[in-house]
């Protein structure tokens, strides 16, 4: 696994909404955790960067990822269905980043069986990251929104 590829499985693991995700093979194991302050622990392993005849090697250390969110509050899905950012492909999206919310305002849709179901900020803020992608599925508690309530 090279540097590319352990970014990509730290991307995946923050889109996903998981608490925890490990990642073990012979040669490592890198645990990713969220919630609070994510913190990335890999046990030091030597990985070839080009495959096993490769001279190259890279080095995994415990590293302590710094969360530029840590202030924020999370918006999260109150169900399972169907995420989507705008009330129709025509209308302009309800909430994006810097958008201003209040409490009650509603910052987007969630499809349950076949009823649209508007979802309102439970917080005032600026919004600073949107964590789902839009017309995706999403589950219950499944963060969407990072708030920064200042």
């Amino acid at each position: 696994m090279d540097f590319k590829e352990v970014q990509n499985f730290i991307k995946f693991v923050t889109k996903s909404g998981a608490s925890e995700v490990s990642l073990e093979t012979e040669d490592y194991k890198i645990t990713v955790k969220s919630g609070g302050q994510p913190v990335v622990y890999a046990s030091p392993a030597v990985i070839p960067i080009s495959g096993p005849e490769s001279e190259g090697k890279l080095e995994i250390e415990k590293k302590e990822v710094i969360d530029e969110y840590a202030h924020c509050l999370t918006i999260t899905s109150p169900m399972i269905g169907t995420f989507y950012r705008k009330p129709s492909p025509d209308k302009p999206l309800f909430a994006e980043i810097g958008s201003q919310v209040n409490i009650g305002d509603t910052i987007c849709i969630i499809e349950a069986m076949k009823l649209f179901n508007e979802i309102e900020s439970e917080v005032s803020g600026k919004i600073v990251k949107v964590l789902a992608d839009d017309i995706t599925p999403v589950e219950f508690g499944q963060p969407l929104f990072l708030v920064d309530p200042s």
